[in-house]
């Protein structure tokens, strides 16, 4: 058995809305699962080697649960359209590149280093429709101790000339994707882009497959007023655009709907009853002026939110940057509905970002018994203050504000994946 010891201020969130912190703490795992916190080391630890970071602190790492591997390269730049323009003029150019497998090998490398240094662990991934580029994208997030999905895209409309497939190619390509998935800790989700880009063919299509081979799903749902026109113009029988998901078997507590910037009381319900999950976008649905998600309303509905960055229309793949996002853009949302609902807290946040998609990956909120350990350790010893810091300050400090090579080291599946030099 290995146990590995972890010493430093421990910081998790256990429940929505609260942070357990226990001071100069003990992080126990045993074979990668977690045995405990403790506040004075076990006696039957006594004598074994442990991993002392003195004041830095320990936190859970993070699940980024929407991006795009294929469009790394544009973080940053192209933030001048709307969605639908966006995607025509840049997005699907840049993901076609990904037909080249060196150029796919170098940019998916690039990504997973990246995604490790930041402290996300744990990914629900967008490739492109390139079959091999996607399980190139699988190694290398497998090779960096990233854990999580990748889905192959799916689309056979309204790609342009050079993105585009089939529809039997669609399908055939994704089963043969399926087949060659051998990964231990990156699995295929399924991927239909959004319902726009997938004929009624395909989707009844990747409706079965889901249900024969058991897989999750993801997709986009309601970002953008535009995008909601163009849905009820392509399929007049369905009265909302959650229910063009739910009529071909894509509508389930497996299900993860990106952004929902735009979806009503009518389609939040929808959600909460069948467990969908909706991925909030903050970031991205500023950037792309898609709007702000009514978060905090989906959020006393009962309905499953967890975070994403959403790259390259999010501009930041640190989800430190994507919490902040979160915080602000419900703030924003506080204005427009008069003052009348909450905006989001640090602790909160924090919970949705580290926490709420457990148990999408099996285990239980906060550093829990059981659970992989999935941690990252941050020093803030070189950032001013006016007075001495409570570890609860320093800890909603770090969310806005790093110190340079703040992440000194982090662990995923109970591995230490990335240590500063």
């Amino acid at each position: 058995m290995t146990i590995r010891i972890i010493k430093g201020n421990i910081i998790s969130a256990p429940e929505f809305g609260r942070i357990r912190i226990t001071e100069h703490g003990y992080l126990i795992a045993a074979d990668g699962k977690i045995k405990g916190i403790y506040q004075d080391l076990p006696q039957e630890y006594e004598g074994l080697a442990a991993e002392d970071y003195g004041d830095a602190l320990v936190m859970q790492s993070f699940a980024d649960m929407h991006l795009h591997g294929p469009q790394y390269p544009m973080i940053g730049m192209n933030m001048d359209m709307p969605l639908l323009d966006w995607l025509n003029t840049y997005t699907f150019p840049t993901e076609a590149r990904f037909k080249d497998k060196d150029y796919a090998k170098e940019i998916s490398r690039k990504l997973a280093a990246e995604l490790a240094a930041n402290g996300t662990t744990r990914i629900c991934m967008f490739s492109s429709i390139h079959r091999e580029g996607t399980l190139i994208l699988m190694e290398e997030l497998e090779k960096a101790g990233i854990t999580g999905f990748v889905g192959k895209v799916n689309m056979d409309r309204f790609g342009g000339a050079d993105y585009q497939e089939t529809t039997e190619e669609s399908v055939s390509e994704t089963i043969r994707w399926l087949e060659e998935c051998h990964f231990d800790h990156i699995k295929p989700v399924l991927t239909p882009r959004f319902t726009p880009c997938c004929s009624d063919a395909l989707m009844e299509k990747l409706g079965k497959l889901a249900k024969e081979c058991s897989l999750p799903i993801q997709s986009h749902l309601s970002e953008n007023t535009g995008e909601i026109r163009w849905v009820s113009e392509l399929h007049p029988d369905c009265s909302q655009y959650w229910e063009t998901y739910l009529k071909y078997g894509m509508w389930n507590e497996r299900t993860l709907m990106a952004h929902c910037v735009w979806s009503d009381e009518r389609e939040q319900k929808a959600m909460k009853d069948a467990g969908v999950w909706v991925v909030h976008c903050a970031a991205s649905n500023e950037n792309l002026v898609s709007g702000f998600a009514p978060i905090r309303k989906m959020l006393n509905g009962g309905v499953k939110v967890v975070l994403g960055s959403d790259i390259a229309a999010g501009d930041k793949l640190s989800m430190f940057e994507n919490i902040a996002s979160a915080v602000r853009a419900s703030k924003a949302r506080r204005i427009m509905d008069d003052w009348k609902t909450d905006f989001l807290t640090i602790p909160e946040a924090f919970y949705l970002a580290a926490s709420a998609a457990s148990a999408f990956f099996g285990d239980a909120p906060g550093f829990a018994p059981g659970n992989s350990l999935h941690a990252v350790v941050l020093e803030d010893d070189e950032l001013p203050s006016a007075k001495p810091l409570s570890v609860m300050e320093r800890f909603e400090r770090c969310i806005y504000r790093r110190q340079a090579n703040a992440v000194r080291a982090v662990y995923s599946e109970g591995k230490k994946i990335f240590e500063r030099e």
